[in-house]
């Protein structure tokens, strides 16, 4: 039998929560089989200020291979110092400032994870959330992670998920203007994302997904009135995904289709995934639900990748108070896809 591998957990912008979260779920016993990628003595500095009385994960040790991680004693946290990343480097970072110098460490804490998954030493990459102004201080022509992983794996289609146990939505666009980001809804691209979500979707278990497809217009252009893009794009788009044997229905109009596909115990959802045109429409009805149960999901990739579904909460940084919980969902959602992956 293989050995088992662990999960990468990669330390985020230093400047953020990412290493205090980090160090809550060690604590929480919630990441006893992950490695952090990062900087050792940026997470040695977390543990010792969180200070959790008898907690486990509170001493850390750096390791030089992934296949270190279980030769360590129990509630030691393992951290694979970062390619290129220098001790001491970080060491008088001021917490919830920007950073260029955290904008570096989080891109190659990134880069280092990736390319182990590629390897396959790591069964998936859970990344702690980064900062977009501080990875574009460091010159990191990326605007954030799904782009980036994206470069790394070679250039291959992928799409955002946001999920919960409630609800799951993946965009045709992310992280551009409204302005550009109606010109991206394309024909090709709505396909393509039915064909991502599709074949993700049956790598997580579920044979049969059922998608729908939510408008871009108000009431998904009503015939025509309010807009012609559910007719000139979507609509074909969803016409030739059914050809291809995909359950895709719609277009549906945009402000009931979240509430038809949630599911709750009281509400089995009609629909397993929403398929959303723009960033906002699809993920402020998951983010509505609770972001400390929300996961971030890139499909597409050739391994898995999770992330909280928030931000570095800069206001929160060097406080002690933040919140793992959806570190510890995402840490979640990736033992569970990485079981079919």
């Amino acid at each position: 039998m293989n050995p088992p591998r662990p999960l990468a957990i990669t330390m985020g912008d230093a400047a953020g929560i990412g290493p205090e979260i980090i160090i809550k779920a060690f604590a929480a016993e919630q990441a006893q089989d992950c490695v952090v990628v990062g900087d050792a003595q940026v997470i040695a500095a977390a543990a010792a200020s969180v200070a959790i009385p008898g907690a486990l994960g509170s001493s850390v040790a750096r390791i030089e291979h992934m296949a270190q991680w279980q030769s360590l004693p129990p509630g030691v946290i393992p951290v694979l110092q970062a390619h290129g990343l220098e001790p001491d480097s970080l060491r008088d970072l001021v917490a919830g400032q920007v950073d260029a110098r955290a904008g570096a460490a989080a891109h190659a804490a990134i880069v280092t994870a990736a390319h182990a998954a590629l390897r396959g030493e790591v069964a998936a990459v859970v990344t702690a959330p980064i900062h977009k102004e501080a990875l574009h201080a460091a010159g990191v022509p990326f605007p954030g992670h799904t782009e980036l992983l994206q470069h790394l794996a070679g250039g291959v289609p992928v799409r955002m998920m946001l999920a919960n146990d409630e609800l799951r939505t993946v965009l045709v666009t992310i992280h551009m203007s409204v302005r550009e980001a109606l010109d991206a809804v394309t024909f090709e691209a709505v396909l393509e994302t039915l064909r991502i979500t599709h074949l993700a979707a049956q790598r997580w278990g579920q044979p049969h997904p059922r998608l729908a497809v939510a408008g871009l217009n108000p009431h998904a252009g009503e015939g025509g009135l309010f807009g012609d893009e559910e007719i000139r794009i979507l609509a074909p788009a969803i016409r030739q995904a059914r050809a291809e044997g995909i359950d895709a229905s719609g277009p549906h109009a945009p402000d009931t289709v979240f509430m038809r596909a949630r599911n709750t115990p009281g509400h089995a959802g009609e629909f397993d995934v929403v398929i959303a045109m723009l960033h906002d429409h699809g993920l402020i009805p998951v983010k509505y639900l609770g972001l400390d149960a929300g996961v971030n999901v890139t499909l597409g990739l050739p391994f898995v990748r999770t992330s909280p579904d928030h931000g570095t909460a800069f206001d929160l940084a060097g406080r002690g108070c933040a919140n793992p919980a959806s570190l510890v969902s995402a840490l979640a959602m990736a033992r569970q896809l990485s079981r079919f992956a």
